[in-house]
Formats: C-alpha cells, structure tokens, sequence
C-alpha cells in the first residue's frame, strides 16, 4: 500500500519537507524541522504523515557557475517534488546564487508545477532567524493537516523504483548480499518496476559486462561513456579510480577496483540496462537504469533518491548506518556476523548463503518482500528507527567538464 499523489506516482513515505536554497539557510531549515517534530507533529495526531525533515547542505553560495549550480537545483528541485513529500517549504537567505528569486524562475521556465502545499520564506526579507523559525514553524502547523489528508492505498509494485547501493563492502559482499539484492532488482523489473544503480567508480573493470546487456549500441556506448566521463573528472583531481578500495575494503578482502566491481555490479541483477542518466536525473522508462555519481554514500544514497527512488537497499560487509532525509534506506549485510554485532542498524541479512543455509534466491526473494512491506509501511528501517537522515548533494563538478 503506497501513498498515491495526483500526478500519478506513488510515496512510499509521507513528509513536509524544509528545503534549504543553500547552505546560508541550512541552520533554520534545521530548526523548523526539529522543533515541529517535538512540538507540532505526532504519529497520533496526524497518522498518514511521517514526520518533518530538512535537508541542509553546503552548497549553494560561492559556487562557480555552471554544472556545480545546476546539479545542486536539480536536485532540491526533485526532492521537493518527490513523492515521498507532501508538503514543501523553500527557505533561503536571499543574496545566494540560488536564492529564491532564481530558483522560481528555474520553476517556471521548466514548467514545474507543484501538486502539494509549497510555501517560501526569506530570512533576510522576513526579518532574520528567529523571524524565519518563527514564520516556518507557523507554515508547518498550517501544512499538516492537508499532507495528512493523504492516505495509503492499493498500487502495483510496478510503481516503485528502488535504489541498489553498497558501502563498506568485503570479500563476501560479491557472493552474498549483491547477487542477493541483485535477485530482488530481477523481481522488481519482472513486475514492471524500476531499479537504479550508481557508484560509477566502482563499474570500472566490469564495465564491458554492463555495456554487453545494454539494449542497443547507443545505450551500450552510454555505459562506457559514463566510465569514462568520472575517469577524465577523477585525472583532473589527480585521483585514480584503481584507488577506490577503502582500508577497511581491503581488510575485508577487496584488493582492488576490478575485484571491487565485479561484485559491486551484482546489485542490479541480470535483466538488460535500459539507459543511463544524470546524477539525481530521474530515467524516462521503467526498467534497469544506470545513474552518474561518486562512490561516497553520503552523495550517492540522495542522488538515487533525487533520481525517483522511494526507497534504496544498501548492501554492506562492514557494517554502514547511513539512512536518508526523505526514503527508508534498507541494510542487507553480507555475513552473519556483522548482522549479529550490528542488529539495530542492519535489516536483513545473506549471511545465510555463505553459511550454506539459504540460496541466493532464497534471500532475493526474502529482500524483496522486506522491500514491499516496508514500502508499503508495515516496517521500517532500522536506520529510520535510529533517526539517520543523511543527504548531502556532489556538485563538486569541473565545469569544463
């Protein structure tokens, strides 16, 4: 059961959300969003709502012009017109490069119309902080009654998207919990659904194997483009993609980039790559698409989510907590062990198929149950439970790039 919205799609969650224009309103936008949580919002009294996040950053205001701008808008753009939120707030101070002047005019020349409550404060034009608090706490008490008209009901899986990460990977993550997840994205796609992978630092090696199950030639080229783009971005920086294998991926079995990808890859199953899209860009068909951004979690977790995803499984070796401000991020651990030391932040574990008790399809098939029903609001994540809400934007970008 997901949270129908009048454009068509479906939530998984139900949020107001505060969107800072920059870095210069992050602080308040955090305050709003904490203090109507404990002040203003409760499960009780409004049942179909989730709560009252914000998504500050560091971005926004001393940015040079270009791609650093343009993804940075993309993206507070798509999370505030994501599904999973309700109702918006825009905060800004009012002198920033992406102030809310500009980012309305962005609005309209994109033909952007929003189909839930959206209200806009500035900190300079209203008065400074404690008048911006004051004038968003006032706005939220206003919007929660309407986002709580919003109900869950009946939707086909084929409306989810569902974001494949990993982080803190091992020697066990390529046989394990990947294919695992991999098994569930083959579920998904086979009801009609969409499934997202990004890291693209960790396709290089095994590129030619996602290029090889692209659905054309053009598309296929697209793959390798996208390799090669984070290969020309990275030599500018004076980094090399066979850098990528953390301390702890190497302790953890992982001795280099190619080891690290051809597992990394499993996530996203065996069905046919359907395209390739931006970072934080949503694809224009349903299916597997394959989605430009870093390897960091912090970045690459909310750009999957700015690409559509209402919700992302994140397999980890190590051990990972990250969560994110608007979607439940689920953990699949790769050893039984690390799911025992770490049971409050890890949701399931394929433990099992290195210890011979379960197969690969058997957890796949188990992962995307969990999916559903935590989709559908039966559950939540663990790293809903323990409050993580991460998002940060990678808008680092060489613009000559």
């Amino acid at each position: 059961r997901f949270t129908g919205r009048s454009d068509g799609r479906v939530g998984t969650r139900n949020f107001v959300l505060i969107v800072p224009a920059s870095m210069c309103a992050s602080h308040e936008s955090t305050t709003i969003a904490t203090v109507s949580e404990y002040t203003l919002y409760s499960r009780e009294k409004f049942p179909n709502v989730d709560g009252v996040v914000a998504i500050p950053h560091n971005k926004g205001c001393g940015a040079p012009d270009g791609s650093n701008l343009e993804v940075l808008m993309r993206t507070l753009e798509n999370y505030a017109q994501h599904p999973n939120i309700g109702g918006v707030i825009f905060l800004d101070l009012g002198c920033e490069k992406t102030n809310l002047s500009i980012f309305a005019r962005r609005l309209e020349k994109r033909g952007v119309k929003f189909d839930k409550p959206v209200e806009w404060i500035g900190i300079q034009e209203c008065g400074g902080t404690k008048a911006a608090i004051d004038r968003g706490l006032e706005l939220v008490e206003a919007m929660l009654p309407a986002v709580n008209e919003t109900a869950r009901e009946e939707c086909p899986a084929s409306e989810l998207s569902l974001g494949v990460k990993c982080g803190g990977s091992d020697g066990f993550s390529g046989l394990s919990a990947n294919p695992s997840l991999g098994n569930a994205a083959d579920r998904l796609i086979a009801q009609g659904g969409t499934v997202l992978i990004t890291e693209v630092p960790e396709f290089c090696g095994a590129e030619h194997v996602l290029a090889n199950r692209a659905k054309d030639a053009e598309t296929g080229r697209a793959v390798y483009g996208l390799v090669d783009w984070y290969k020309e971005y990275a030599g500018k920086w004076g980094a090399d993609l066979g850098e990528n294998p953390s301390p702890g991926n190497k302790e953890g079995g992982l001795l280099n980039i190619t080891i690290k990808s051809l597992g990394a890859i499993a996530k996203a199953g065996t069905t046919r790559v359907e395209g390739t899209t931006d970072y934080a860009d949503p694809p224009a068909t349903k299916g597997l698409h394959l989605m430009q951004g870093p390897g960091y979690d912090q970045e690459s977790t909310p750009g999957l989510i700015g690409a559509g995803a209402q919700i992302v499984v994140f397999t980890t070796g190590r051990g990972t907590t990250i969560g994110n401000a608007i979607a439940p991020v689920l953990k699949l651990a790769s050893n039984t062990p690390i799911f025992k030391r770490m049971s409050h932040d890890l949701d399931l574990s394929a433990g099992g198929v290195i210890d011979g008790t379960e197969t690969i399809e058997e957890v796949g098939e188990r992962v995307f149950e969990h999916v559903l029903a935590c989709a559908s609001g039966e559950v939540q994540a663990m790293a809903e439970e323990t409050g993580h809400r991460e998002f940060q934007v990678w808008a680092e970008r060489a613009v000559s790039l």
